[in-house]
């Protein structure tokens, strides 16, 4: 695993934090005496949840508003886990709900008893308001999200409520638990925010609550949300962090993936390990760049390396110095998650302590915008090194083999074909790379006079990581051939173990073919050569 050291202080007991892996730097009831010694507890909140409890398997994910990792999210996302409400973060909901009643019946209140935005001065405290607002609102276009999305989404409102700053009904938190652990989703289009806040998908969310749209997957009896709650349920970025947590926890999968693909390439052309060594990466500590180094070493061990040139292409000399920066871009894009996913950023918030509301500016995701951009531009660069690897494999001069790596009549074109399609998703990855911070917009009427599109790089976030999939898929299909037909296939270790997996994987036939299934197969084994 690329390890990168990290300052942030955790719980004695937790894991250390590793920005280049999918981590969960916190992990709840991942602890194996943690989970003997309360079995009956996670039953409970798990049945009072909706969820079924037949062995605890697989464990509960534990909602507490301080602890939610990208991992977590995608657990609940794309795992089906399910989810337990810990009372902690229902009575801290209750706490703040108590204060803004309180503060509501002697002084206006945003968005409770007053419109929102520009109408944020206009006195709306009639029952009808808060469905006004909710209707009114529910109108995103294009296309729907994902089922993993919405339930992203779902999680991180839950959790974002658990935290205990928005006011809202504590039983709302227990009917967001029921709908995850029932496969409940709303139906959510994906075009609506511009990273101030997802209001047509939490709309949409709170319509299905109140019974007024349908649910997907499944029914749920009608929730009698409180109309005066309309706007504090609404007023969140959920479903850009939600979508932003499921791209760095692939991400993190990707670049770790990524350098065992480059391992396997560096022994299909005779690399030069010198580039690798602990001094030359001393004299220019970049943590990620130390890392990437250090893994290649680690792959390296006990492999008869036979350097063919004086100096190796930037694919495999530059190595460090390339993917390291991505490594360390998506451990920045981490922490911010950290603290989006844990934030209680509601406007206006409750402040328990003191007894008292404030509006705020914590909806503008200024800091989730920035650190997607910066994730993805790193990212290209190492996308494009890639590519460059794979031209490396079809050329004789470094592999010694027949050109494409083609194994039949004259002209054969071997793999020729991967070279396109890995630079057509790199071309993709080129055109994501844009940074969505450079939009701006004034809306309301003037009074919100600026927009970070943090939904856009979130959107283009999951979109580059299809493509360096894509990316990575070609390159590796390439480099286990390239071995395969020099029949110098990697000494025992991590890299032979990973090479073992992709002979298993991938068709071993070199006579020209189509090369999309082993581009799907080689898919599929990213996550286990992350893994190793």
């Amino acid at each position: 695993m690329i390890c990168v050291k990290d300052v942030r202080a955790t719980p004695a007991g937790c894991p250390a934090f590793r920005p280049g892996a999918m981590n969960d730097p916190i992990m709840l009831l991942d602890d194996a005496e943690g989970v003997k010694a309360a079995p009956a507890a996670i039953a409970n909140l798990l049945r009072q949840n909706g969820a079924g409890v037949p062995g605890i398997s697989p464990p509960p994910e534990l909602i507490d508003g301080r602890a939610m990792t990208c991992g977590q999210v995608r657990r609940i996302a794309r795992d089906g886990a399910p989810v337990a409400v810990d009372p902690g973060g229902k009575e801290r909901a209750r706490l703040a709900r108590e204060v803004i009643r309180r503060v509501a019946a002697s002084r206006p209140v945003y968005g409770r008893t007053t419109g929102v935005g520009a109408n944020r001065a206009v006195a709306a405290d009639d029952t009808g308001h808060g469905l006004r607002l909710i209707r009114s609102h529910a109108g995103g276009a294009g296309p729907m999200l994902d089922v993993g999305r919405a339930r992203a989404m779902l999680a991180v409102r839950l959790n974002q409520l658990a935290a205990g700053g928005a006011g809202v009904d504590p039983a709302l938190l227990d009917v967001l638990a029921q709908a995850l652990n029932l496969g409940l989703t709303p139906p959510v289009r994906m075009i609506g925010a511009i990273g101030t806040g997802d209001l047509t998908a939490l709309a949409s969310a709170a319509l299905c609550l109140l019974g007024e749209r349908p649910w997907q997957g499944g029914t749920l009896p009608p929730f009698p949300l409180d109309p005066a709650d309309a706007s504090a349920f609404m007023s969140s970025n959920a479903a850009t962090i939600g979508e932003a947590a499921l791209a760095r926890a692939d991400l993190g999968e990707l670049l770790e993936a990524a350098v065992v693909v480059a391992a396997l390439s560096f022994m299909a052309v005779n690399g030069s390990a010198e580039s690798y060594s602990t001094a030359v990466h001393a004299a220019r500590p970049h943590p990620g760049q130390q890392a990437v180094a250090a893994r290649m070493r680690e792959l390296m061990a006990g492999q008869d390396i036979r350097p063919a040139r004086i100096q190796d292409p930037y694919g495999y000399r530059a190595l460090p110095q390339v993917h390291g920066p991505a490594v360390d871009a998506v451990g920045t894009l981490d922490r911010v998650l950290s603290v989006e996913l844990n934030a209680a950023a509601e406007n206006p918030m409750v402040d328990v302590a003191a007894g008292d509301i404030a509006t705020n500016g914590n909806f503008y995701t200024a800091y989730l915008g920035l650190g997607l951009d910066a994730a993805r531009a790193a990212l290209f660069q190492t996308a494009a090194l890639s590519a460059a690897r794979l031209g490396t494999l079809v050329e004789p001069a470094f592999t010694g083999l027949p050109p494409f790596l083609a194994d039949g009549g004259p002209a054969s074109s071997g793999v020729m074909a991967l070279e396109y399609v890995a630079h057509s998703a790199l071309a993709d990855i080129r055109r994501l790379a844009s940074p969505a911070a450079l939009g701006s917009a004034v809306l309301s009427r003037g009074l919100e006079e600026q927009a970070n599109f943090s939904t856009q790089a979130a959107r283009a976030a999951t979109d580059t990581v299809a493509a360096y999939r894509i990316v990575l898929c070609c390159e590796l299909v390439a480099a286990v051939r390239a071995l395969g037909m020099r029949g110098r296939p990697p000494a025992p270790g991590p890299l032979r173990a990973g090479y073992d997996l992709a002979t298993e994987a991938l068709d071993p036939r070199t006579e020209d073919r189509p090369l999309d299934a082993d581009v799907d197969a080689a898919d599929r084994l990213l996550p286990a050569l992350a893994a190793l």
